[in-house]
């Protein structure tokens, strides 16, 4: 396990200030927050777009009941499979959880590779028109790639940048222009400096981002983890599951049916690939999302990374964040 891209924390966080742990998909975030939980007594709150969905299990590879037994697990099935969440919702749930957490003398441990919800927990959000449902109605009729050449056309940057196999976030990008009338690059940039930016900023140091850890691994490690928890995926029951919340109501929700893995699913379902062709792609897919997630994290947080060797065990790298964050704290000379 070797230190990559470390920057000295120069200010003392309190005691009680939540550690954030962040990265790719696979790359052993889960193990490592349960046991850096158990280390310094904290709990764990879930910064994952999908996991907040009851229901979406396998594909989101949750923490089992037995490790929610263990250390306590926050922002995990919150909403039912029908309902919208975003990242102003997140930050409305964590917040409190937040709170009650260090009201209770525990750590706030926020682990996950959502990185717009840790950006706007940290920092607010910029205001964006609500959905307008005529217009919403409207643009779900379109075919995305009249979508796309609109939003090349008035948007370049998000163009360039947006996932175009994401129908949700290209609809979304369009209708936020046609509401403004503004670029939807410029308004993800324009993030909040009001009232909620000085709370979070005040609250335990967030905004000097003092104990915020990116784990990594290198492309051959990372890719072979990410085929075998496909792999894994699929033998525990990821189209039986799929199957049962399409009953549920799965292909209603615009926001959970793109989730990677069950999105590739329903089309499989619908006969438009075989299974092993299937699971090949919900590799290629889940490759493609852990290269945007690093991306997106070395270019928009300042955290300090590690980047884990194949045989590094997760006890090994909690250890390693427990004596960073002791050291943080005075607790202990840096290692």
């Amino acid at each position: 396990m070797a230190p990559a891209g470390d920057r000295p924390v120069s200010l003392r966080p309190p005691p009680s200030a939540p550690v954030l742990l962040a990265g790719p998909t696979a790359v052993g975030k889960s193990e490592v927050a349960l046991r850096l939980a158990e280390r310094l007594g904290g709990e764990i709150v879930s910064v994952d777009s999908m996991q907040v969905y009851r229901g979406l299990d396998l594909g989101t590879a949750k923490s089992s009941p037995a490790d929610r037994a263990r250390v306590p697990h926050h922002l995990i099935d919150v909403v039912e499979l029908t309902a919208s969440f975003d990242a102003a919702q997140f930050v409305r749930h964590a917040r409190p959880a937040v709170a009650d957490i260090q009201a209770r003398g525990r750590r706030p441990i926020l682990c996950g590779g959502t990185g717009l919800y840790f950006k706007a927990f940290r920092e607010g959000l910029g205001e964006a028109p609500a959905a307008d449902p005529a217009l919403r109605v409207e643009l779900e009729a379109t075919p995305v790639e009249v979508l796309l050449r609109e939003l090349a056309a008035r948007d370049p940057a998000t163009f360039a940048k947006i996932d175009r196999r994401n129908p949700r976030r290209v609809i979304r990008a369009v209708e936020v222009i046609r509401l403004t009338g503004r670029p939807f690059s410029q308004q993800r940039a324009d993030w909040s400096g009001g009232e909620s930016n000085a709370e979070s900023r005040s609250a335990d140091n967030f905004g000097l981002w003092p104990l915020a850890f990116g784990l990594s691994r290198a492309p051959a490690d990372l890719r072979a983890r990410i085929d075998a928890r496909v792999e894994r995926m699929f033998q525990r029951g990821l189209v039986q599951e799929t199957q049962r919340l399409l009953e549920r109501g799965l292909a209603a929700n615009p926001t959970a049916r793109q989730a990677l893995g069950y999105r590739q699913v329903v089309e499989h379902l619908r006969g438009e690939r075989s299974l092993a062709e299937t699971i090949a792609l919900v590799k290629v897919r889940t490759r493609q999302f852990a290269k945007r997630q690093m991306t997106w994290f070395r270019r928009q947080m300042p955290l300090t990374w590690l980047e884990l060797e194949p045989d590094d065990a997760p006890a090994a790298v909690a250890e390693t964040l427990f004596n960073r964050v002791q050291a943080a704290a005075g607790s202990s000379p840096p290692i």
